[in-house]
């Protein structure tokens, strides 16, 4: 196959041979000698530096990692190649053209950087130091780090945070940091230009359920390398938030909220997060061993396709709520913030509400496909289809329950004849003598997410 035609050449020595490098139109580095010809700019080239009389490319190439005789899998390493161009004039032009390539992919050149040191196993500080950092010093990202003190911190920072000084935000974490930022730049005064801001995650925490779900939509493996030099490359794809009111409580969420089972599990099994992600697993034998039942109806608009699941019904809240989730059920009003978005325009009463009746024994709603690394709760789910998933498991015994939760690693729970899976477009659960609930959760609005 033809090569594109070079945008500059030049006779360089490349690790100690003297051979012709070329700059291709398509942002390859061409060269016909060596074990490796070409570097993919995009892809593989992370920035430069130009001291002195060669140039050293910093890259981050694909190797096969084969194991104790076991089955190769690919990994990510960062590599160096280094190069003398042949004059002053054109050390200047290879620096020039790299440059200007490298600009015109629009990637993010300053990062404000959270790292929660407390989630997980509490190793996201290393992750950042030994993994995170010097990835993004090699693309020559200025950063501000910022580590988390205390819950709610993150969401602090972001209310106040001088978005012109920055590209984007990375949270070195598991999902909770990623929400707290979420909301606090919801809660802004110019809430509409902060959902502009780029996110990044980097899996560094007990589920990961965000970082998984993004990378797994590309193929990429769940890696931190992955999620840097995904975070590196300014690839963006939009994400939809939804709105979610319990009593007097406003917030948002971009990965799931659940009821029952997997509430539970996940709430109660914090006493043992010293064991990292091994404790959702723990506490979730427990708990199918020791199973509770929740009564309750669960109110919904289903979304094209599923109007048949549930019964037909009026909207559950007053009668009089037109225009805003303002006013719930109680027909007491909601103590608002005048800053910040005020949740969606929705007329709810004229929707095609239906209802499922309990007793529950798990309910799920999910924006994305994984609520952690190992959990793929909603096979179907999409970032930005305007939908939440549903997933609702009733009248299941222990033994099918036990299998149930086994196939929750690749989506295969959906299938079983104890749970129900639907996309709705808003739903609402009425609490009755329970210990956990949700009252409103609608689709409203869109969030860039690298």
């Amino acid at each position: 196959m033809d090569r594109p035609a070079a945008i500059f050449s030049d006779t360089v020595n490349l690790n100690g041979t003297v051979t012709q490098l070329s700059l291709l139109a398509d942002g390859r580095l061409w060269w016909p000698e060596g074990g490796q010809r070409n570097l993919s700019i995009e892809k593989e080239v992370l920035g430069f530096t130009g001291d002195g009389p060669d140039i050293r490319l910093k890259t981050i190439v694909e190797t096969e990692d084969g194991c104790c005789g076991g089955a190769s899998r690919a990994k990510l390493v960062r590599n160096d190649v280094v190069f003398r161009p042949s004059s002053e004039e054109t050390h200047r032009l290879w620096c020039q053209k790299l440059g200007e390539f490298i600009d015109s992919l629009g990637r993010p050149k300053r990062l404000f950087v959270f790292v929660n040191p407390f989630g997980g196993t509490k190793s996201a500080v290393i992750v950042f130091r030994d993994q995170v950092k010097p990835l993004l010093e090699d693309a020559q990202v200025q950063l501000t780090v910022q580590e988390t003190k205390h819950q709610l911190h993150a969401k602090q920072v972001v209310q106040s945070l001088d978005f012109s000084k920055y590209d984007g935000i990375v949270c070195v974490s598991g999902d909770g940091i990623l929400v707290e930022v979420v909301n606090g730049l919801l809660q802004r005064q110019d809430w509409d230009t902060a959902i502009k801001m780029p996110l990044g995650v980097v899996p560094a925490g007990t589920g990961n359920g965000m970082a998984k779900s993004l990378l797994d939509s590309v193929g990429d493996p769940c890696t931190v390398p992955n999620a840097v030099l995904a975070i590196i490359r300014g690839r963006k794809r939009k994400l939809d938030v939804a709105t979610i009111t319990q009593g007097e409580t406003r917030f948002f969420s971009v990965l799931m909220l659940a009821w029952g089972l997997v509430a539970d599990i996940d709430i109660e099994s914090e006493k043992y997060r010293w064991m990292g992600s091994a404790r959702i697993d723990f506490y979730a034998l427990t708990r199918i061993l020791h199973l509770r039942h929740y009564i309750g109806c669960l109110y919904f608009v289903p979304a094209p396709g599923f109007e048949a699941y549930g019964d037909p019904t009026s909207y559950p809240g007053s009668s009089n709520n037109k225009g805003s989730n303002s006013e719930l059920i109680d027909e007491e009003p909601l103590k608002l913030q005048r800053l910040g978005y005020q949740g969606p325009e929705i007329d709810l009463e004229n929707q095609s509400w239906r209802v499922l009746n309990g007793p529950f024994i798990s309910v799920w709603l999910h924006n994305v496909a994984w609520g952690a690394e190992n959990t793929k709760a909603a096979p179907d789910a999409k970032f930005s289809d305007g939908y939440l998933d549903l997933i609702i498991t009733k009248n299941c015994p222990k033994l099918p329950l036990l299998s149930l939760m086994s196939d929750l690693n690749n989506g295969g729970h959906v299938k079983s004849p104890y749970v129900m899976y639907l996309k709705v477009w808003s739903s609402l659960c009425l609490k009755f003598n329970t210990f956990s609930c949700f009252d409103l959760f609608a689709q409203d609005m869109l969030l860039c997410v690298s």
